[in-house]
């Protein structure tokens, strides 16, 4: 039951993640990789600067789309088609 739960803050937390950064959309399966890394990316870096959005699943995709949006703006800067 957790990895239908992680793939579904995954999902969420990547397709709200895509939102906020505009033209970041990878799709469903691109937006559950992406929820599922930013939410590491973004537990470390809110631990770093002592914050937390809370806890329970809100506080995991709010976390999770964060992460995703930092992940989604490096992808752009390295992956810039001009």
């Amino acid at each position: 039951m957790e990895i239908i739960a992680t793939l579904l803050i995954g999902a969420i937390a990547g397709w709200l993640g895509a939102q906020i950064f505009k033209g970041g959309g990878l799709g469903l399966l691109g937006n559950i990789v992406i929820g599922i890394l930013g939410s590491f990316v973004g537990y470390w870096l809110l631990g770093k600067l002592g914050i937390s959005f809370g806890t329970g699943w809100i506080g995991a995709i709010l976390t999770g789309a964060l992460g995703a949006v930092i992940i989604l703006a490096v992808i752009n800067v390295l992956f810039k088609s001009k």
